[in-house]
């Protein structure tokens, strides 16, 4: 899901430490190290293959896109110098070759932005990221945008307009274009488009300097285990504080928090780190030894159901699986009631969420007659069966080793179970199950995960049709469960192209509704971040979006640093 219009600021909160949390009075002697936990490893670093929060973590301390939703939910500039507007002429409406209404946007990148390897970044970087983007052979994604940007202009070294056949109101955000080192990537990329995904230095030479534009640049890595970033030399903004970063992938929760408190790990990444639960409990026993803050944000707990299985392609199943759980007493009883149900995948803070939007409750009963009326009645087990006699049994997948996760999937299987349902638990490491099971749509029945979005993020690249990875796309799309909704398609295309948020209200209103009656997936809950620091480290702002707190590491600092 990608980003558009900011909220207004004072509608995030929670993002400071909370009561309770106490710092050390004296502060800590100056460090040049920081060691941070993280619960997944990134399945690629390539910034443009494949959505994973660990990835955007990760490169969040390494390359500089574009632009960016910051801590405050303000659209911000980070590798150009101003952010295009109508206002000020670096956004101009136009007319397009057939004759519809278009937009052309002009970006005019830093002048202190180098690669690692010392190669200015330049409109030929923005080029060639263009060019690979537009090939459908490639997979990059998402798609959409590299299509509706039908021409790309180099006006000179440092500048480039794009070409849209569209206006839309988030025509300014280019988080999703971000310059690719072209004198590293192009010749790889021009030999096969189709491989280039396997042959990319992101993934066979990832301590190439010369990828990485960032305060930091990854100077190694262990595969599965860790990041080593150290300071880039050709880096020109602000000096970063620490001359080395390690990122290390647990993806064991429990064993995450065990390395904290062995001292292992100086602090666990809100982003994707301590499930809430854990962390409350952790504040609990050692609140004097770390700062903790909980960031509700745009984060998406759902279950992505495979929708040409043969039971869940029925939406009356669909519903009855939601009816069967009590989503309210497992958000009381394992998440402190910190993580409010959800009824659609838009988030209360996000200002196009209807809070009028369907919701199906808690009931047994009801559930029960909708699988009744659906074919499925209770064997002599108690578990439903079909007219052929086969099972309703569903495999249930989430990433192996998240605690929160994994006691979430015995609380739905106990539930389903009561309501005549089979659920099946078969889990997989997070590279294998975001990198292949769901990128290639190998799942057979649900998937536990969330969808992280920025503010009004309009969905296209989870619920279009046009979005559902298959081969000749080289799998790009994230519409995973393989959701088709003409009248669904319909608004995502339209939803962009009115720019009064007033109007685009009531089409946002309508595509919550569809959602809540087709069930595309089963909607869980709104996530918020557990972040844990030192008491020593200053400087880190969550943000409650797909944008990670890293993208501003140069502006962290130990306690007392100028």
């Amino acid at each position: 899901m990608r980003a558009a219009a900011a909220l207004a600021a004072g509608v995030v909160l929670g993002a400071g430490v909370v009561p309770g949390a106490r710092a050390q009075d004296a502060a800590a002697p100056p460090r040049d190290t920081l060691a941070i936990g993280i619960a997944q490893f990134p399945s690629t670093f390539h910034p443009n293959i494949e959505a994973m929060a660990a990835k955007s973590y990760v490169l969040g301390f390494a390359r500089r896109p574009l632009t960016a939703w910051d801590p405050d939910w303000r659209l911000v500039c980070l590798a150009c110098e101003t952010l295009p507007s109508l206002e000020n002429g670096l956004a101009a409406r136009e007319t397009t070759p057939d004759g519809k209404p278009g937009i052309r946007v002009t970006y005019r990148l830093r002048d202190d932005l180098r690669w690692g390897d010392g190669t200015p970044v330049t409109a030929e970087d923005l080029r060639f990221a263009w060019e690979a983007g537009r090939e459908a052979a490639t997979g990059f994604g998402p798609a959409e945008y590299y299509r509706s940007a039908y021409e790309l202009v180099v006006v000179d070294a440092r500048t480039v307009t794009l070409r849209f056949d569209k206006v839309t109101f988030d025509y300014a955000s280019a988080g999703d274009f971000q310059p690719l080192p072209a004198h590293i990537e192009r010749p790889r990329w021009e030999a096969d488009p189709r491989s280039y995904r396997t042959r990319t230095a992101y993934d066979t030479e990832t301590a190439n300097p010369g990828l990485w534009n960032g305060p930091y640049r990854i100077a190694a890595v262990q595969p599965g285990a860790s990041v080593t970033l150290e300071r880039n030399g050709a880096w020109r903004g602000p000096a970063p504080a620490f001359r080395r970063i390690v990122v290390r992938a647990v993806e064991n929760t429990p064993a995450l928090e065990a390395q904290l408190l062995a001292g292992q790990l100086d602090m666990i990444a809100g982003e994707l780190g301590l499930p809430i639960e854990q962390a409350i409990a952790l504040e609990r026993r050692a609140g004097r030894r770390f700062r903790f803050a909980y960031r509700p944000g745009l984060i998406y707990e759902h279950l992505e159901v495979r929708l040409d299985h043969p039971a869940l392609s029925d939406r009356r199943v669909r519903q009855a699986l939601l009816m069967a759980v009590d989503r309210a007493q497992i958000a009381a009883r394992l998440f402190d009631g910190r993580q409010p149900v959800a009824h659609s995948p838009v988030n209360p803070l996000d200002p196009m969420h209807d809070p009028e939007v369907r919701q199906w409750p808690f009931d047994p009963a009801r559930a029960a007659a909708l699988l009744d009326a659906a074919g499925w009645r209770r064997g002599p087990d108690g578990i439903r069966r079909n007219a052929a006699g086969e099972r309703l049994a569903l495999e249930l997948m989430t990433t192996a080793g998240n605690r929160s996760r994994e006691q979430v999937q015995q609380v739905l299987q106990g539930m389903w179970r009561a309501a005549g349902i089979e659920a099946r638990i078969r889990n997989e490491p997070p590279r294998v199950f975001f990198g292949e099971t769901l990128a290639r749509r190998r799942f057979q029945g649900l998937a536990l995960f969330a969808w992280i979005s920025a503010p009004e993020s309009v969905p296209r690249s989870t619920l279009h049709s046009d979005e559902i990875p298959r081969p000749e796309r080289n799998f790009s799309g994230q519409n995973y469960g393989g959701f088709r909704n003409a009248e669904m398609d319909a608004l995502i295309e339209a939803i962009p192209l009115e720019l009064d948020p007033e109007r685009r209200r009531p089409l946002w209103h309508r595509l919550q509704a569809i959602y809540a009656e087709e069930l595309p997936a089963l909607p869980l809950w709104f996530r918020a971040d557990a972040h844990v620091w030192p008491p020593w480290l200053e400087g880190v702002r969550p943000t409650g979006h797909l944008n990670p707190s890293s993208l501003w590491a140069e502006a962290w600092r130990t306690a007392g640093a100028p």
